[in-house]
C-alpha cells in the first residue's frame, strides 16, 4: 500500500470511526438535549467532548453515566485513552439557543413522533420555533413509513435556504435522528441557516455620510492601537 493510500485510508478509517462514537454517544444519552461533539486525538490520549441542552443527564449522580460511558468507549471502540467531559449551550455562550443547534431539534423532532405526535404537527411547529428563535431558514424533512406501509417523505421548507454547493456546506447546520414506531423507522433530519450571517451576493450600499463616519472610526481605531503598542 503506498504512503498516499494509506494517508486516505486512516482519513476514511477515522471518519468512520468518528460516526460511530457519535450513534453511540447519541443512543445512549436520550433525554440531555445532544447537540454534537467534537474529538481530539493528542500523543496523551483521546478528548470526547459532548455538548448537550442538559449536561446533568449526561454526568449522572456522582458521576456515574459520564463514568461508565468512558469505560466503555475505551473498550468497545479502542479509543487511546479516552477523556470524556460534556459542557452545556450556557458554557459556551450565554446567549446560545438549543433552538438553533440542528442535531438538537433532530432529536426533539424523533422524540415527539415516538410519543405519538402527528409527522406534520411535529415538522411544522419544530420549523416555526426555529424560526422564531433568529434563524435565516430552515429545512425538516421527515421521510419512512408515515401513515401506513409505503413509505414517504415530508419537508418543511421555511425562510431562506441553500440545497447544495460551498454555501451549504458553510452555512447549513445539518442533524439527524431516528424515530422507532410500531409500523417501522422514520429517519429525521434537520437543515437550518445560522441566525446572522451574510452570504457571499449580499452586499450593503452605504450614503456619502455612513461612508465617511465608517473611515473616522476605523482611523482612530488604527491609532489607538497604535498607541498602545507603543
Amino acid at each position: 500500500m503506498s504512503r498516499k493510500q494509506s494517508i486516505l485510508r486512516t482519513i476514511v478509517d477515522r471518519n468512520v470511526e468518528r460516526q460511530l462514537v457519535k450513534e453511540f454517544l447519541m443512543d445512549n444519552t436520550k433525554g440531555s438535549g445532544f447537540g454534537g461533539l467534537t474529538i481530539k486525538r493528542t500523543p496523551s490520549g483521546t478528548s470526547v467532548k459532548i455538548l448537550a441542552e442538559r449536561p446533568g443527564r449526561v454526568i449522572g449522580r456522582k458521576g456515574k453515566i459520564i463514568n461508565d460511558l468512558q469505560k466503555r468507549l475505551e473498550e468497545e471502540f479502542d479509543l487511546h485513552n479516552p477523556g470524556l467531559s460534556v459542557v452545556g449551550f450556557e458554557d459556551l455562550d450565554p446567549k446560545e439557543d438549543p433552538t438553533l443547534n440542528a442535531q438538537v431539534m433532530a432529536n426533539k423532532i424523533a422524540s415527539a413522533l415516538e410519543r405519538g405526535w402527528y409527522y406534520r404537527r411535529a415538522g411544522a411547529s419544530a420549523a416555526v420555533n426555529i424560526m422564531e428563535s433568529g434563524a435565516r431558514g430552515v429545512i425538516v424533512t421527515v421521510a419512512g413509513k408515515l401513515t401506513g406501509s409505503r413509505n414517504r417523505t415530508q419537508k418543511f421548507i421555511l425562510g431562506h435556504v441553500k440545497y447544495c454547493g460551498e454555501t451549504a456546506l458553510e452555512f447549513m447546520d445539518k442533524g439527524y435522528s431516528v424515530a422507532i414506531k410500531k409500523l417501522g423507522t422514520i429517519g429525521v433530519t434537520v437543515q437550518i441557516m445560522r441566525k446572522g450571517i451574510k452570504l457571499p451576493h449580499e452586499i450593503s450600499v452605504f450614503s456619502e455620510e455612513e461612508l465617511r463616519i465608517r473611515s473616522e472610526q476605523e482611523t482612530t481605531e488604527v491609532e489607538v492601537v497604535e498607541e498602545a503598542s507603543e
